[in-house]
């Protein structure tokens, strides 16, 4: 793609553009809940609130957009997550004309350029199996699975959700799980 992205953190008034996204790339949806996105889905992703008792510093909703300011992808990203310096990826979606294209690749690096920045030592994420595009990214960008988590329903599917995460600079997986046990293989 040529051109600039610009990465921004979404608002109540940008629940209207994230909405009309959602809409226009309803593949993201189909796989993960079997069912186009909802008409409450960017509310949800700006404003919803996290389980309770996960403990974090705060959560943001992103936005890319292309230099004619339409937004072309989404991040849900959430800081310190259950422990410090955690942060975790609970969305990001890129508009599907664009697969293929590299610029997923070059919008999640300036993501993790930017939660590394701002305190990041691992990052975590949930993937769900089958979703072959989806795998094939996070392993590409150097994610590892952590755990499979089973009988997620999201809309109309049960899932099965592959725990992965990323350390990043010097820090280790084993580091990560000393501090998040419910990531761990064997944990119930």
């Amino acid at each position: 793609m040529a051109g600039k992205v610009r990465a921004y953190e979404l608002h109540a008034r940008d629940e209207p553009a994230l909405q009309v996204f959602f809409e226009a790339n309803p593949e993201y949806f189909d796989d993960i809940s079997g069912q186009p996105p909802t008409a409450a889905d960017a509310h949800e992703e700006i404003h919803g609130a996290l389980p309770a008792g996960w403990s974090y510093t705060k959560k943001w909703a992103i936005g890319f957009d292309d230099e004619a300011g339409s937004i072309i992808g989404m991040a849900n990203v959430v800081s310190d997550l259950i422990a410090e310096r955690v942060w975790h990826i609970g969305l990001f979606v890129v508009a599907t004309s664009l697969h293929g294209s590299g610029i997923a690749h070059a919008m999640y690096r300036a993501l993790e350029v930017w939660m590394e920045r701002n305190g990041a030592r691992w990052i975590r994420l949930g993937v769900v199996e089958g979703n072959a595009r989806a795998e094939r990214f996070w392993h590409r960008v150097g994610y590892l699975e952590l755990r499979k988590r089973t009988g997620i329903e999201m809309g109309k599917r049960v899932n099965t959700v592959r725990v992965m995460a990323k350390p990043l600079g010097a820090e280790t997986l084993a580091q990560y799980l000393a501090l998040v046990e419910r990531d761990r293989p064997d944990a119930a």
